[in-house]
């Protein structure tokens, strides 16, 4: 005879989502978001990784929040729509990525547990880099991915035991002695909360990692396969933007559409009250937000977000290009692989570079021309025949575009 205990217990797995940073090397996007809330496919990254993580049965999820954490907590609730429960940690300072962990070391301590960073887009199969973890219990774990341009990231060497031999943060050229680059996820125990001190800042790569080495303990290697990206400047997220997009299975409608002798080429998923003028072509993959009107004779290419309310005017074409809401591209216009956020107009016959980007509220008149890898801060006003070779601030925000 079997019996059946008398108390059943659930064990959820744990993440913790650190979500602290400002986003200064993604301005102007991140004046008025956060770095998670940033959009991909017309939502916030952050709600892409949370479906990601439950998916993968990570259903205890605590988020560390510092700069704007008030617009994270509207983005996801208690987590209750994304099959998870939430607890949010906030940062009064700033503490590090390793000290904003121990800053939520009270709901962490009674297991293993993952971390990942909150601007983090990725379709890796973390459960199995958990349960890697698990099975070798090493104090803390590292994800490692292959990259052909290493020296912005964490490097490693391993052995064949997957053990990590030497660990170097941002290499100089003639350090970069592999092409491992750490993803910032990582798989830890609690033991790790005993080398971490409190209320000061301390990170993972720079003071965690030559600490545990130094004193003998293992630091163990996964080796990730898949995509994956931290969003640290436009062309990442643009990458980032194109997996997405790459994920919608066929074309789909929501709502009323109004269509006069156009194509569409799927994979194109449309939001509702959308209209289309005459011989105008949309080549999928391409998401397109509700309320938005494409006139006559227009392109849009692959690769492309759209967001909601938006217009595009005759004879304009976007390729490869994140628009969000409230966009209005002119006549005769052409966006290559640029970001245009939200409430900006370009005027008619304007020239959008490649890997340009747009703040809110900008104002460009007719025939501007942005050279390519150029940004253009809030609330700008571009007059006609501009051409934009550099940077152009607006000295009502800040202008300091490195960093975090």
């Amino acid at each position: 005879m079997i019996y059946a205990p008398e108390h059943t217990y659930t064990v959820y797995m744990k993440v913790c989502i650190m979500c602290g940073g400002e986003g200064t090397r993604l301005r102007p996007l991140t004046f008025e978001r956060p770095k998670p809330c940033i959009p991909i496919v017309g939502l916030p990254s952050i709600q892409h990784l949370v479906s990601h993580l439950s998916n993968l049965g990570f259903r205890e999820v605590i988020i560390t929040l510092g700069y704007m954490g008030s617009v994270i907590e509207e983005s996801l609730r208690d987590g209750s729509l994304f099959g998870v429960e939430i607890t949010y940690v906030r940062e009064e300072t700033k503490l590090g990525t390793a000290g904003s962990v121990k800053n939520a070391q009270r709901y962490l301590e009674d297991g293993d547990f993952l971390v990942v960073g909150g601007d983090h887009v990725t379709d890796l199969n973390l459960l199995e880099f958990y349960r890697d973890h698990t099975r070798n219990r090493a104090p803390i774990t590292i994800g490692l991915i292959s990259i052909d341009e290493p020296g912005d990231y964490g490097i490693a060497e391993i052995d064949a035991d997957f053990r990590i031999q030497r660990f170097k943060e941002k290499p100089s050229p003639g350090e970069i002695f592999s092409n491992l680059a750490s993803t910032g996820i990582y798989a830890c125990t609690s033991e790790i909360f005993d080398e971490i001190p409190s209320e000061t800042k301390f990170d993972f790569a720079r003071d965690l990692f030559p600490r545990l080495m130094e004193g003998g303990h293992p630091i163990r290697a996964w080796l990730a396969r898949g995509n994956w990206t931290d969003v640290g400047n436009p062309l990442s997220l643009r990458h980032a933007e194109r997996w997405k997009l790459q994920e919608i299975p066929y074309t789909s409608i929501s709502g009323d559409l109004t269509m006069r002798a156009g194509q569409i080429q799927g994979p194109v998923q449309i939001g509702s009250s959308f209209s289309m003028g005459e011989s105008s072509r949309i080549i999928g993959p391409v998401s397109i937000g509700a309320g938005t009107e494409i006139e006559d004779h227009v392109l849009i290419g692959p690769y492309t977000s759209i967001g909601e309310d938006c217009c595009i005017r005759s004879h304009a074409k976007v390729f490869s290009s994140s628009l969000y809401n409230r966009v209005t591209i002119g006549m005769n216009s052409t966006v290559s692989g640029s970001i245009i956020d939200n409430d900006s107009v370009i005027g008619d016959g304007c020239s959008l570079e490649n890997d340009t980007v747009i703040g809110p509220r900008v104002v460009m008149e007719k025939g501007v021309v942005v050279h390519s890898r150029t940004r253009v801060w809030p609330e700008v006003e571009i007059p006609a025949g501009t051409v934009i070779r550099e940077h152009l601030l607006n000295d009502e925000y800040e202008v300091r575009y490195d960093g975090s």
